[in-house]
């Protein structure tokens, strides 16, 4: 070994703090030439002395401060992991938690829906233990007015009031099943929505559906024929009684066949009306505008034969109910009393006809429900039609122009023993 080498190996560097606590470093080189220090010193080796301290300090200070960066990564490491843990957990508790109320909301809609068909077994159980006994038809009878009465009795201009008439005048004992649930209390005054501005408008039905079926209209829309005219075809769409009162339809839909007079009516979805001067009924679809079906009412009479008592070829009226879609109308067989048909609202088969003793041209208007003897108010002096919407509770009228409503208020059906 030379003696660079032995040199080099007896080099030292040390460590200590002051009093102050401030940190020094020393380094020990022992000189190549020399055991001991002399008074004078060799400028070169002072100068190589120095550089050679210079680059350990330098080595040194890179030693530090790679040692407390370490450290300091660490911990930064150690933080952010931990936190990574803790979303991780509150992550996996918020799924727990969700999957718990998911569970919660299917278990309370599952409820929700069987007491839905609780009620509506309990609505249906209630309206098969009503007395048939005590069926009635609403009915208008009209009092003639010698100012407007038409002789040629084409039409006739009235007062009217809801008269009650009872089962036992209506049909044969034991057999009317057709009754709607409660008794009618009372019928509000009218309520002016629209007032047509034209005379095809004289007369008209409009109704909104007690029970929609399908996209595009809800039992808030409302429709609108016009009646007046030899060629009714036009079906007014309002989106709902807003609109209708502002006088914008959304859509004008072109009937197939045409309107006879003002017994239309609708239900789940379609429109049923009579075809002009015949006994055809007609079930249109309202979702793919298109004839659905159509069938002869047996032995109805149409067109003048059986009207209401107001005239305007109303041999045929259409109803809807909690029960069903019917027909009210006469036969000759029937010579002329009022029949009711339960029809079904795909086919329009007849399911079940009972005849009345009631005579059709005595009455001015009729619908199916439960009634007593009320005031009903004709404010406008023509009534020409009159339907009733279950789902609303509400009378609808047309009136001489006017299309109005009647809020109706319905009691709890009487039963055996009342």
């Amino acid at each position: 070994m030379n003696k660079g080498s032995q040199a080099q190996s007896q080099a030292s560097l040390s460590r200590f703090n002051d009093p102050t606590g401030r940190c020094h470093y020393t380094f020990t080189v022992p000189s190549p030439t020399e055991s001991s220090c002399s008074g004078s010193s060799n400028k070169q080796e002072l100068t190589g002395v120095l550089s050679r301290l210079t680059l350990v300090e330098a080595l040194v200070s890179r030693l530090v401060d790679g040692a407390d960066g370490s450290s300091g990564a660490g911990t930064a490491e150690e933080s952010l992991q931990e936190a990574y843990s803790q979303v991780t957990r509150e992550r996996d508790q918020l799924q727990q938690d969700k999957e718990h109320l998911s569970q919660q909301v299917q278990t309370l809609q599952s409820s929700l829906a069987e007491l839905d068909r609780e009620m509506e077994s309990l609505r249906k159980r209630s309206c098969q233990q009503t007395e048939a006994s005590e069926g009635a038809l609403y009915d208008y009878r009209p009092a003639k007015d010698p100012v407007h009465d038409l002789r040629n009795d084409a039409y006739q201009e009235m007062r009217a009031e809801v008269t009650e008439l009872p089962a036992s005048r209506l049909l044969p004992e034991g057999n009317l099943n057709f009754t709607g649930c409660g008794e009618l209390l009372s019928v509000g005054n009218p309520v002016l929505h629209r007032k047509a501005d034209s005379i095809t408008g004289k007369y008209g039905v409009w109704l909104q559906d007690p029970d929609p079926r399908g996209p595009g209209f809800t039992n808030q829309t409302v429709w609108r024929i016009d009646a007046v005219g030899t060629d009714v075809r036009q079906l007014f769409m309002y989106e709902d009684m807003e609109q209708f009162s502002r006088g914008f339809p959304s859509k004008v839909l072109v009937l197939p066949e045409p309107v006879e007079s003002t017994g239309a009516t609708l239900y789940r979805g379609s429109l049923y009306y009579q075809r002009r001067r015949s006994r055809t009924l007609i079930r249109y679809d309202l979702v793919t505008e298109s004839l659905a079906s159509r069938l002869e009412l047996p032995h109805a009479g149409f067109h003048g034969q059986h009207p209401y008592s107001w005239g305007g070829y109303t041999d045929i009226d259409l109803a809807v109910d909690e029960r069903g879609l019917w027909a009210i109308y006469s036969t000759a067989k029937a010579k002329g009393a009022i029949v009711i048909s339960q029809l079904d609202p795909v086919s329009l088969q007849v399911k079940e006809s009972w005849e009345t003793k009631i005579r059709k041209n005595s009455v001015a208007n009729a619908f199916m429900g439960r009634a007593t003897s009320v005031p009903f108010k004709n404010q406008y002096h023509y009534n020409s039609m009159v339907d009733y919407n279950h789902a609303h509770r509400k009378l609808y009228a047309w009136d001489n122009f006017h299309m109005v409503t009647y809020d109706v208020r319905l009691g709890r059906p009487r039963h055996r023993g009342n």
